[in-house]
């Protein structure tokens, strides 16, 4: 049995594995659906100091509390950020990270020096300011929101459903570098693309057959890759699939790339 430990990404909370715990349990596994500071059920709990430190600290005390031990900690999207931070802290309760289409931030990096240019990021804090009280990105509305992530796969009941249950992020993670001292960087890991999102395996193995220097590390820990035919919230879109690609990567499963030049 393996114990599964869920983050989703940014405005989402445990709510968004519902139907993935689900089918983590029929399989005979442990879902553990980790709801971040001022999001989902704790919405309630948000202040202007919320930040990243916070996210990890979540993810710390359920490892802790549950006194949960080799799990698989799968972060989606934004929600690798507190993954490797509370990975980086307690490797010895980790068996393997999952990237379910998230980048790979390194330390010192955050959402908005990472991801946005000045300018984007100068228009969201006026958001910040004028639509979250100060404190929260809001979440986009529907015409702006796949520029966040392609909603491919989400049908109406979906799309409604992520409306109604997502609430405006804790803006201070998205400025809060990462911190890592490379404590959980041997740990093995596993990366799911969605590819109507944009990322394929055969990009990363292109980048791979011309010597990019980012995957070296990739090959030394034997990470395994996957892919999911859909956008950005396959939780959402495909939670049997997501579920299965989850305990196929626990069981060591999925694409490894060869030693390269």
């Amino acid at each position: 049995m393996a114990v599964f430990v869920l983050v989703a990404g940014g405005w989402l909370g445990g709510w968004a594995w519902r139907d993935v715990a689900a089918e983590l349990e029929r399989a005979g596994h442990r879902a553990v659906p980790v709801t971040l500071t001022g999001l989902g059920d704790r919405a309630h709990l948000a202040t202007a100091g919320t930040g990243l430190s916070t996210h990890v600290q979540d993810v710390l005390n359920v490892l802790a509390y549950e006194e949960l031990s080799d799990v698989v900690l799968v972060g989606h999207s934004y929600g690798i950020f507190p993954v490797l931070g509370a990975a980086d802290r307690c490797p010895e309760r980790v068996g393997r990270v999952v990237f379910l289409d998230a980048a790979a931030p390194q330390d010192g990096e955050s959402v908005v020096n990472t991801f946005m240019d000045p300018e984007r990021r100068a228009a969201f804090e006026k958001r910040v300011a004028t639509e979250g009280e100060g404190s929260r990105f809001p979440l986009p509305g529907p015409d702006e929101l796949p520029a966040w992530g392609s909603l491919d796969g989400l049908d109406d009941a979906a799309l409604a459903r992520m409306r109604r249950l997502a609430v405006g992020h804790p803006y201070g993670s998205f400025t809060e570098p990462l911190r890592l001292t490379g404590a959980g960087d041997r740990l093995p890991a596993s990366a799911v693309f969605c590819t109507a999102n944009g990322n394929t395996l055969a990009m990363i193995e292109a980048l791979h057959r011309a010597g990019d220097p980012r995957l070296r590390a990739v090959v030394d820990k034997d990470t395994t890759f996957f892919e999911l035919p859909t956008g950005h919230y396959p939780m959402l879109s495909m939670p049997t699939a997501t579920a299965h690609v989850l305990i196929d990567a626990a069981e060591g499963r999925g694409r490894r790339l060869e030693p390269g030049p």
